[in-house]
């Protein structure tokens, strides 16, 4: 009987984590399929576009390790900073808010977001870091060509 009852929270527990990556997956997919909402970035180009092209950039940089460490510190950071930079955009006041520097990748009025407006203010936040990392032309470190 106990056992029947755990093997059933068990069960209640894997298929909704199955449940909530695969939405997860369903919504990123989506997402990324859409024109990205950056400012600068060119008009109807898809965040699934921009990561090829900047791969493609990525392969011309002198010296190669360059273009590959932003890509690197891009999947390492991207997905922690996305989150604290979400966390910190609905709760200003939090000790986290407090304790982040000021960046202008942390979008403004978004105070107190319901819970179905956090996926959305998340995905501009990682369109966002993206866009910075990557696709904001810069005169030092590394180069990478203009976004096409």
């Amino acid at each position: 009987m106990i056992a029947g009852f755990i093997h059933f929270i068990w069960k209640v527990i894997w298929n909704s984590t199955v449940i909530i990556v695969c939405a997860g997956l369903v919504f990123i997919d989506f997402k990324a399929n859409q024109p990205m909402s950056v400012a600068g970035a060119p008009e109807g180009m898809t965040y699934f576009e921009f990561m090829r092209d900047r791969i493609d950039a990525a392969k011309t940089v002198e010296p190669a390790r360059c273009g590959w460490g932003m890509m690197l510190s891009l999947a390492t950071l991207g997905p922690t900073y996305s989150v604290v930079y979400t966390l910190v955009a609905i709760n200003p006041d939090s000790t986290l808010a407090k304790m982040t520097a000021s960046d202008p990748d942390i979008p403004k009025g978004v105070e107190g977001a319901r819970w179905y407006e956090v996926p959305g203010i998340w995905w501009g936040i990682v369109e966002r870091l993206s866009w910075t990392m990557l696709g904001k032309p810069a005169s030092t470190g590394c180069q990478f060509r203009a976004v096409r």
